[in-house]
């Protein structure tokens, strides 16, 4: 069976970044799945396993985010022995990069090559606006255009009104109630991923991201747990990003339901999300305003008339703090000199 590769978005600038590897025993390929060391990728001549080659190691050692993930264009090299191993990840166009645990502020990436990151927020029980704001940070930065999809609209009577309280937090971004249930929203959901576009889901566990998979696929392509009604949260049923190819051209990455987000070197994103606020502080009298008591400020003007909520302005303080941290760790880690290998010991006679 074969496939066009160019209804999952490869192009020129991709063929491009791949004319330097091209050789007989080479082919292109986008990652649909990403385990421990293999990868399931989708070349023009169907579906196969690879397992990664040194190069792609060596790089990820030095930045775990070069790390091959669901979404990006590869060099796939097909050995003697009918082995395939993925020796290359091409440049990426976008990258969604959330902050690891780890105290060293490395990043792990959710889905690469997306041309749209929906941020997903169910109605029921209730949207956490806090939560929204960070993961519009976290879509602005990846370098894919945001938008905001509110599931499980069907369980409120106006489902419009909660997306027009949403849609102040969300300056620039489109916001689509839907209902899967009923079918609300699916279809305009669905222009996202015309032929040769990529949609990546992005939410907690329980938001109802593979159900929206499923829906735009017209098929039941992931797993779907169900989930406590009392607060609408259920376990991490999709624990590794999965690329769905749908009929017809395009693509869906469904990322894994995630507790927290951690948010690295995103500044640029968290201004698109803030723009609000952002446009605020450019009007304060003084550029090194502190927005407390300092006279002539915008922001504070903004909280006293009440066009601008005290929560979210905290909320901006903390991220930005949260990614000021981050970045000075981050940086660090890269300053710091690689340690050289050990010698040997010598043998004994």
């Amino acid at each position: 069976m074969s496939y066009d590769l160019s209804q999952l978005g490869w192009d020129d600038h991709f063929a491009s970044s791949y004319h330097r590897f091209d050789r007989a025993d080479a082919t292109p390929g986008r990652v649909l799945r990403a385990d421990r060391g293999v990868c399931t990728v989708l070349t023009a001549t169907g579906v196969t396993r690879a397992s990664l080659g040194g190069s792609v190691m060596i790089d990820a050692a030095r930045d775990p985010s070069l790390l091959p993930c669901s979404g990006d264009w590869v060099v796939l090299r097909t050995w003697l022995d009918r082995r395939t191993t993925l020796e290359h990840v091409l440049p990426r166009r976008t990258a969604l990069i959330r902050r690891t645990a780890d105290k060293d502020s490395s990043g792990q990436v959710l889905a690469a090559n997306m041309d749209t990151v929906a941020v997903v927020e169910p109605i029921h029980p209730e949207p956490d606006d806090a939560r929204v704001e960070r993961l519009l940070a976290l879509a602005w930065e990846s370098g894919a255009d945001p938008l905001l999809v509110l599931t499980k609209s069907d369980t409120t009577r106006d489902p419009g009104a909660i997306a027009r309280q949403l849609g102040e937090l969300a300056p620039g971004v489109p916001v689509l109630p839907v209902s899967v249930q009923r079918g609300d929203g699916v279809g305009e959901l669905r222009r996202y991923v015309a032929p040769g576009r990529t949609l990546a889901l992005l939410g907690r566990s329980g938001a109802g991201k593979s159900t929206l998979a499923n829906a735009l696929a017209g098929a039941t392509v992931m797993p779907v747990q169900a989930i406590r009604d009392a607060d609408g949260k259920g376990r991490h049923t999709t624990a590794y990003r999965n690329l769905v190819v749908l009929d017809g051209g395009g693509a869906v990455i469904d990322t894994p339901g995630i507790r927290g987000v951690g948010l690295l070197d995103t500044e640029g994103g968290l201004e698109r999300a803030f723009a609000d606020v952002i446009d605020l502080a450019g009007r304060c009298r003084f550029d090194d305003c502190g927005h407390d008591t300092e006279p002539g400020c915008a922001v504070q003007g903004a909280l006293a008339d009440g066009s601008l909520q005290p929560r979210r302005l905290a909320n901006w303080r903390k991220l930005r703090r949260e990614v000021e941290v981050e970045s000075g760790r981050r940086s660090a880690r890269l300053a710091r000199p690689r340690r050289a290998p050990a010698p040997p010991s010598p043998r004994r006679r």
